[in-house]
């Protein structure tokens, strides 16, 4: 069963036509992995249907990595539960 991370890397790597090899924790979504603002606006908006979450716009523009990013979803998965 894929995990939360593995589901949000594949999206990532789909949406920033990089190879899932590349979508790591550490890397920033802006300067290693070359999205750009839009792109990241649509991630997001991918990513809140595919979990079924609603980010904050507090939440969403403190994410910068690609660790951030699977932090955010882990803490709005835990609140729906």
């Amino acid at each position: 069963m894929a995990t939360i991370q593995d589901k949000a890397r594949a999206f990532i790597a789909t949406k920033l036509n990089v190879s899932e090899r590349e979508v790591t924790p550490e890397k920033h979504l802006f300067n290693d992995l070359g999205a750009d603002s839009l792109d990241v606006v649509e991630l997001l908006m991918i990513l809140e249907s595919e979990f079924n979450v609603k980010f904050s716009e507090d939440d969403t523009a403190n994410v910068k990595t690609v660790g951030d990013l699977y932090a955010m979803i882990e803490k709005y998965i835990q609140k729906t539960k």
